[in-house]
């Protein structure tokens, strides 16, 4: 039986993601549509041919689960509420904007019962996922890189005027589509170095449990012609990189949605992309964040003919 799904959410991502592959899923039925505006509400519902709820309350008791469309420190209390409820969560990245919000969905998720998914893109499209798993079983590696450059704030763009990704940058934004390859194959992250560039960019060096290390290099803000996308890791066995694909949002916002029913049949509360993943994405980019507040100005450093000063700085 298809999941009965509530969408939180009226913007162009909950229409042209969420909304349009839970319409097309055969995993899913598209109930209702809540936002904070209800007359938006009431728009998204009509298009596409269900009701606008104005009380979130009432469409928590009339839906199975829920899929949030919304910034994250807006989504974090919203999934908190409807974990108890008893609803299943498919949520954006990243969870949250602080590790403590972050948490509070990991428990109320674990104290009711309910499955969850986090929508990291990569992982839910067919050819990144199976390299993945090739990559995880050729290992271990020894380090990786990944670039997420995006321009968002050109005329036209859905999300130049989002106030989420204008204050905390691609850092937050695409961070977690590069960490959530990064941590499956290199392993849990224990120290964060970071540095930023110009516009929103920042450079992250991550070391890896066991010894491993990564650099991430981040932006919403590189020009057009910029725009790239890609991960590779490196070790005994060579280079892997990951495959380009041609999958669409919507096919693998299809695919998210399905993974959320198949764990809801099975009972299982184990999804590899489940909220306590997406916690743990969340503590990385805010140690990221921490250290960004604080940097080191070489300018103010005594820099010495034997480079002492100068090593110590950098």
């Amino acid at each position: 039986m298809a999941l009965r799904f509530g969408l939180l959410g009226t913007g162009y991502w909950a229409q042209e993601a969420h909304a349009a592959a839970l319409a097309a899923s055969d995993a899913a039925e598209l109930v209702g549509v809540w936002g904070r505006n209800p007359a938006k509400a009431d728009t998204v519902a009509e298009r596409y041919g269900v009701r606008g709820f104005a009380d979130l309350d009432e469409l928590l008791r009339t839906v199975d689960a829920v899929a949030i469309a919304l910034p994250p420190d807006v989504q974090a209390d919203l999934a908190v509420r409807a974990a108890a409820a008893g609803r299943h969560l498919l949520l954006d990245k990243p969870v949250a904007l602080s590790v403590e919000r972050a948490r509070r969905v990991v428990d109320a998720a674990a104290a009711g019962g309910v499955a969850s998914v986090v929508f990291f893109t990569s992982r839910f499209r067919p050819d990144v996922a199976a390299w993945l798993e090739e990559a995880r079983a050729a290992g271990p590696w020894h380090g990786g890189h990944g670039t997420w450059f995006g321009s968002i704030y050109y005329e036209g763009s859905p999300y130049a005027d989002s106030a989420w990704r204008q204050r905390k940058g691609g850092l937050w934004d695409v961070g977690p589509h590069a960490l959530s390859l990064a941590l499956p194959l290199l392993g849990p992250v224990e120290r964060v170095t970071a540095a930023s560039g110009l516009g929103d960019t920042v450079h992250l060096v991550l070391g890896h449990r066991g010894g491993a290390s990564s650099t991430l290099s981040l932006s919403l803000t590189v020009p057009l012609a910029a725009a790239t996308t890609g991960f590779t890791v490196y070790g005994p066995r060579g280079i892997s990189a990951m495959p380009g694909g041609d999958t669409t949002v919507v096919e693998a916002f299809g695919e998210a949605i399905r993974q959320l029913a198949a764990e809801v049949d099975s009972g299982q509360r184990s999804h590899p992309c489940g909220v306590g993943f997406g916690a743990e994405v969340v503590a990385v980019l805010a140690a990221a964040e921490r250290f960004l507040s604080a940097p080191v100005d070489i300018r103010t450093e005594e820099v010495t003919t034997d480079g002492g000063a100068a090593d110590a700085a950098l």
